[in-house]
């Protein structure tokens, strides 16, 4: 029996695909093999939901956004991912390097689900080696 790969998207990621901006990350997310499965944490929602408010979009993006998020699986953030968040928090602002909180609480929730988190954002090297993360869009510059 294989085991099943779980991949969890990070915002960028997600714009990513949806703007189009990365051929490779669409493409990827469209023809995940059969062990594989993927997620977003519902940090990744609020953000993308802030999004929509903030921005003015036409109602075609709009829908596709809420296709997307109506499609795909959103973890809900629980004790797991709050406890590995608090660990990781304290020893990398003990380390002098300190990660922005929604970054860190994606990252954190990724921990907890024993997923890849998939990011363009180099910032997640700083969390060490419990978060794997692999980069989808390498067909765009790495973010710092």
């Amino acid at each position: 029996m294989t085991a099943t790969t779980r991949y969890m998207l990070d915002t960028n990621t997600v714009s990513y695909i949806l703007r189009g901006q990365s051929p490779r990350a669409r493409r990827k997310m469209q023809n995940l093999g059969e062990d594989e499965e993927v997620c977003i944490s519902s940090i990744t929602e609020a953000e993308i939901r802030y999004g929509l408010v903030k921005r003015s979009l036409k109602q075609e993006t709009r829908d596709r956004i809420e296709r997307f998020l109506d499609t795909i699986d959103i973890l809900p953030w629980d004790s797991d991912a709050a406890r590995i968040y608090g660990v990781t928090r304290a020893r990398l602002e003990v380390a002098g390097r300190p990660l922005d909180n929604m970054d860190l609480l994606i990252g954190s929730h990724a921990v907890a689900a024993e997923a890849v988190l998939v990011t363009n954002d180099r910032v997640f090297r700083n969390v060490g080696n419990l978060l794997k993360t692999v980069n989808w869009a390498t067909d765009l510059p790495v973010r710092a």
